[in-house]
Parts: structure tokens; sequence; C-alpha cells
């Protein structure tokens, strides 16, 4: 009896371990052809703040202790951490990336995905509208 229960335990723990590692692979796999996208919604979203130097200057002042390390210095994507995490980060300046609405980005930025972060609970709105407007003008 006791052979019978340890098989069965061991068959159960194999049997978990495959779904487990199937679900994670499928909800964490972000690969070439796995775009992300904003819901249509996010479109409609736009910054209350003007957009105006001391908006892009403290803009760039959160990009440059938050956000280039994965992203760049530049935006291109190729920042030392976000190589190393697996997924390519964004690169701004990408047309696919640019032709994204504010409120798209805004959303991305709010919410996280994979190795990006969820930046809802650390940045204010304002800051999050910051961000996008620095990394609109980086972009161009």
């Amino acid at each position: 009896m006791h052979c019978k229960a340890l098989s069965l335990f061991v068959a159960m723990c194999i049997i978990g371990l495959i779904l487990f590692s199937s679900f994670t692979s499928q909800t964490y796999r972000i690969g070439q052809d796995d775009r992300w996208i904003a819901p249509a919604w996010a479109d409609t979203l736009k910054s209350p703040f003007p957009n105006e130097p001391l908006t892009l200057a403290q803009g760039e002042e959160l990009y440059n202790v938050h956000c280039w390390s994965c992203h760049g210095d530049t935006g291109y994507g190729d920042g030392a951490a976000g190589g190393a995490l697996g997924a390519k980060p964004a690169n701004f300046h990408e047309e696919e990336v640019k032709k994204q609405s504010d409120g798209a980005w805004f959303w991305k930025l709010s919410n996280g995905r994979g190795n990006m972060p969820p930046f809802k609970e650390v940045f204010s709105e304002e800051q999050r509208w910051q961000l996008v407007a620095y990394i609109r003008k980086l972009s161009n």
C-alpha cells in the first residue's frame, strides 16, 4: 500500500509540474510574434498636464533613474539590464512603437507586462504622463 501511495504521489507531482510549466510558459512568454497591444479604449486617454519644458525635464529625470537600464540611454531598447531579461525591451524609435497613442503608452507604463513592471503604484499619474511626454520626445 505504501508503494502505491508513493507512486500516486510522484505521478501527481509530475502532472502538477507539467501543468504549471505549461501555464507559466503560455502566460509569461513574450516572443517575436507576441506583440503587446493596449486595449482600444487606452487610445482615448489624454494627458491632462501641459507638455512644457518642465514636464519634459521631469520625465527625463524619471527615465534616467528608472528606464534607461532596460530601454537604453536613447530609447533603442539596448540597455544592459534589458538584454539580460530575455525579452528585448521596446525600441521607442521603431515605427510600430512610435505610431501608438500616448494613451496606449500610458496604459502600458501603468500596467506593465512580463519583465516590464507596472508603474501605477510607483509613480503618480502626473509622473507617468511626464514619462510618456519624454519618451515621445526621445523617439523623434
